[in-house]
């Protein structure tokens, strides 16, 4: 097979362009119900009474009695704080009460609508102030707190004693909807004493998990099975099991399989959006503008349950100090209870956050004392053997020198950045996305396992729950087999994931699906390989072995937090009408190391997309909250960037192999959403002469600081 970066046909493309392919909706079972939420109108309060209007023949109630004994209604994620049906408290607008189960689904939209709730109402908590003030009283422990973690390097007490100079400043970002084309589904089906889970997720054993918790049953009582999944982003990562425990209660007590499949309005009302941010520098200089310390301070809405705030939460303090070896930092950070939708991951999960404020922060360093701001910040680049803000080593080369000339060439940077105030800017920002689980999670919690069966007619099956989504995992999983082997792609074969036939090698989340479960696998083929019989059933099993040279404690959060890193440069040049403020982005370039990329066209279309993503949460995606729920909860008033706002986006990589991924492959899918941001800022700040710290960058808070 030709070099693992040339482009192939991705499996999916023709199924999903003929129309062919099935996704949750597409599929049909005898017998089969429908299912309606009945959502909670109160944010914070408890449930005094429920009226259901007069239920038609063949349609019924499910609520949190009907989980069956043994059972418990709490849905197992992290935590399992977040209940299956909220029977007593409601902690936001839009979760869960009951189930309207039958056969019509319009009819359960009406019945839906006549249930009235009774409700004694507490004041909510809005906003991340509201939470550390404890408005309304605690609403999670004694202080609201989901999370709380610091960590130190250096000695940042003594840096700020020596200083000439100290500037404090607070960055701000938004919530931002998923929006993945295929709204969130499941089909629960009933059998032999199990329950077989059809749903559109990223992670099949997660949802496995969760179920059998929620039913009392061991896990192999329950069945998952992937169909096409229409984009996830993160989105599919916990809120399938919020569907999922609450489909299979309605399954067990019907004996018929259910199905809930929301609308695209209820999918924007109930579902988990990304973390709002609030982070706050207070940074040491000396006598020549270098940063000597750093005390940084973020703060996540993690809204109304856990979820995985936590490990957003880490990630967002590991990148607090983005791609710069800052010597001295205290970075501390908190994950506060709201009484919103949760947050939960979504591509990036706390880097973009933290990268936005840190490469906002060294551009307004730079600025402050007539810097270049680019120069100041390749001073301040992290090298090869520097330290992390965990007192972790960079155990690869890190190229982001060769990577920033490359952009500054071909955006023409040097000379567009002179002028300020003209309307037309352009921006540079630099990103670093740590790949796989945090620190020794791959090991710890994950234990991933993959395997290859080998046919008596020479086709090879892969072993794996990876999930492909629409970035093209399993067209890269048989590249990186077939390439190991020697054979041709079409000797191949991977299919959905389903927890019946296929060991766990973990969620198809944060950016560790190519390089981890993509280097087991090749492991395996190599295994295969050796032992090769044609015309024989032979299979290869490989489990997940922590690199040695890794350190990691996970109580004082020391150590290696990820095994590597990607990086990216990032430029965007854009234009601010004078008249309206709005911006319109004329541009854009990146550069990324992600190792060797697995199929560079693939990896492109990534970037492309990621960057685009990132453009709108930087300047379109606007999502107030208004008394607890958004007040954008159409696709007609949430503005998302269409192809007519797309700019040209030129994408380059430069290869910078990794010896533990798949031909030298790291992580790609997360680090292209990451840089984008700030790099758009940073272009409309020049080009309206004033400074800014919040996202998003709407034309009205553009007009703000500009009269």
């Amino acid at each position: 097979m030709a070099s693992i970066s040339a482009p192939v046909q991705r499996l999916d493309a023709v199924p999903k362009a003929e129309g062919r392919a099935e996704y949750l909706a597409d599929l049909r079972f005898d017998d089969m119900l429908h299912a309606r939420i009945v959502a909670s109108t109160c944010a914070r309060g408890r449930v005094r009474s429920i009226r259901y209007p007069d239920l038609p023949q063949g349609y019924a109630v499910v609520e949190a009695r009907d989980i069956p004994e043994g059972g418990e209604n709490r849905i197992l994620m992290i935590k399992d704080d977040w209940p299956v049906f909220a029977d007593a408290e409601v902690r936001f607008k839009g979760q869960t009460i009951a189930l309207l189960v039958g056969p019509d689904r319009a009819v359960l939209a009406s019945l839906a609508a006549r249930t009235a709730v009774e409700y004694a109402e507490t004041k909510p908590v809005l906003s991340i102030d509201d939470s550390l003030a404890l408005v309304g009283g605690p609403l999670h422990g004694a202080n609201n707190l989901f999370a709380d973690y610091t960590v130190v390097k250096g000695d940042p007490d003594a840096a700020f004693a020596r200083a000439s100079a100290v500037v404090e400043e607070q960055f701000s970002t938004g919530a931002q909807e998923h929006v993945y084309l295929e709204p969130q589904g499941c089909v629960a089906v009933p059998g032999d004493g199990r329950v077989t889970l059809h749903v559109s997720t990223q992670c099949p054993f997660y949802v496995r998990k969760a179920v059998a918790h929620a039913l009392g049953w061991p896990r192999e009582r329950v069945r998952v099975e992937v169909p096409e999944v229409g984009g996830g982003f993160g989105g599919k990562e916990h809120y399938p099991d919020v569907l999922a425990t609450a489909a299979a209660v309605a399954a067990l007590k019907t004996g018929r399989p259910v199905r809930i499949v929301l609308d695209r309005a209820e999918d924007m009302r109930v579902t988990c959006k990304r973390h709002p941010s609030r982070i706050a520098f207070r940074t040491a200089l000396d006598d020549r503008g270098s940063v000597l310390g750093m005390e940084i301070d973020t703060v996540l809405d993690a809204g109304a349950y856990e979820t995985c705030s936590p490990v957003v939460l880490q990630r967002a303090i590991f990148t607090s100090t983005g791609v710069y070896d800052i010597p001295n930092v205290r970075a501390r950070g908190r994950a506060v209870a709201t009484n919103v939708v949760p947050s939960d991951a979504f591509r990036g999960f706390g880097a973009p956050q933290a990268l936005f404020a840190i490469e906002m922060h060294m551009d307004h360093l730079a600025r402050r004392d007539g810097a270049d701001p680019v120069d100041f910040r390749r001073r301040h680049f992290i090298r090869q053997g520097g330290t992390t803000v965990t007192n972790g080593r960079i155990h690869e080369e890190v190229l982001l020198g060769r990577m920033l000339d490359r952009v500054l060439d071909a955006s023409g940077y040097r000379a567009k950045s002179i002028a300020q105030g003209i309307g037309r800017g352009i921006g540079i920002s630099f990103a670093a996305h740590g790949c796989a689980f945090t620190g020794s999670g791959e090991r710890d919690l994950i234990k991933a396992r993959v395997g290859l069966r080998k046919r008596a007619d020479d086709r090879v099956e892969i072993l794996a729950a990876g999930v492909d989504m629409g970035q093209g995992l399993a067209t890269a999983f048989r590249k990186v087999v077939a390439g190991a082997l020697g054979i041709p792609l079409a000797s191949v074969q991977y299919d959905r994931a389903d927890t019946d036939l296929m060991p766990d090698s973990g969620p198809t989340i944060a950016s560790r699906s190519t390089m981890i479960v993509g280097h087991l696998l090749e492991l395996a083929a190599g295994a295969l390989k050796e032992k090769w019989r044609d015309g024989e059933e032979q299979e290869a099993w490989q489990d997940y072995a922590h690199p040695p040279h890794l350190s990691w404690n996970p109580e004082t959060l020391q150590g290696d937090a990820y095994p590597a890193w990607g990086w990216g440069v990032n430029a965007v040049e854009v234009a601010v009408d004078h008249a309206t403020r709005e911006v319109s982005v004329v541009k854009a370039w990146a550069v990324y190391d992600v190792g060797v990329p697995v199929d560079r066209l693939a990896v492109e279309g990534q970037a492309h997309g990621g960057m685009v993503q990132a453009l709108g949460w930087a300047g379109l995606e606007k999502l107030e909250n208004r008394a607890g729920e958004y007040r954008q909860a159409t696709l007609a008033d949430y503005a998302i960037p269409t192809s007519l706002d797309a700019p040209a986006i030129e994408v380059d990589f430069i290869e910078n192999p990794y010896p533990l991924g798949p031909s030298g492959a790291k992580g790609a899918g997360e680090l292209v959403f990451d840089g984008a941001a700030a790099a758009f800022a940073m272009a409309v700040q020049q080009a309206v002469g004033a400074e800014f710290h919040d996202l998003p960058l709407t034309p009205e808070r553009i007009a703000e600081a500009t009269p």
